[in-house]
């Protein structure tokens, strides 16, 4: 009987450590634009807050970009992420 607690070793494809390295790389690009967009969108809600709406649009339009960079990070990790024929 084997053993429930042993994990089971599943047969996954090796990647090269070239291909890996980009996948990270791309990863953490795209998380750091993401959490920049959060960051500006609060700072954002802080300026409604506050009625300083001039800035709160300056806010709002650096989350926009951000936001933007990072959907074209993920667009751009896809190729890292292609199915290997």
């Amino acid at each position: 009987m084997s053993d429930p607690l042993k994990p089971i070793k599943k047969d996954q494809p090796t990647l090269p450590t070239a291909d890996n390295q980009n996948r990270v790389a791309n990863h953490k690009k795209a998380a750091n634009h993401f959490e920049s967009a959060a960051k500006s969108h609060h700072e954002a809600a802080k300026h409604h807050e506050s009625g300083d709406h001039s800035n709160a649009s300056k806010s709002t339009l650096a989350a926009h970009d951000h936001a933007v960079q990072g959907v074209e990070t993920q667009k751009e990790g896809e190729k890292f992420n292609a199915p290997r024929s």
